[in-house]
């Protein structure tokens, strides 16, 4: 670590995790041997799987689960509130007593690109495919690459 990185002391490391300079982590479980790139924000509750890269400037918000071996390009946006809102009905500021995290899963070998935004309540599919720029706002199939804004599948890899 270095004095660069913001690391909280609830945050779990596995082995060999590669952290670069200017990250913010707190609460969250990174697995091993994951690479996590500059500038990025992971939140607590949420959890890296093994050998995963994430890549600069991208923000992984409370209630996203990515499993092993999966590749996040820069600037990828998570999202966790379908609804959401700076203040109550009585025009107070919300707290986190006023809304409920949605879940979000990014299975095995999974790939986002560059700038995808993933919107909650969303599962994308073991070794799918996310373009770059793509805005998922439903799940994607095992082995689907879609791109577009909605995402939409474009095809299915071959699987061996």
């Amino acid at each position: 670590m270095n004095s660069f990185n913001s690391i909280a002391d609830d945050v779990k490391l596995g082995a060999n995790v590669r952290l670069s300079r200017f990250i913010n982590l707190y609460g969250c479980t990174i697995g091993d041997d994951t690479k996590i790139g500059a500038f990025v924000e992971i939140q607590k509750n949420a959890t890296i799987g093994n050998r995963c890269k994430i890549s600069s400037h991208s923000f992984i918000c409370e209630g996203v689960t990515i499993e092993d071996n999966v590749f996040i390009g820069h600037g990828v946006m998570f999202t966790n509130d379908s609804y959401p809102r700076a203040t109550t009905a009585d025009g107070s500021l919300q707290t986190e007593a006023d809304w409920k995290v949605e879940k979000t899963v990014i299975k095995q070998g999974a790939s986002l690109g560059t700038g995808a935004t993933i919107l909650p309540n969303i599962s994308v599919g073991k070794n799918a495919i996310v373009g770059a720029g793509s805005v998922v706002t439903r799940d994607v199939p095992d082995n689907a690459v879609v791109a577009g804004n909605p995402a939409k599948v474009l095809r299915y890899l071959e699987t061996k």
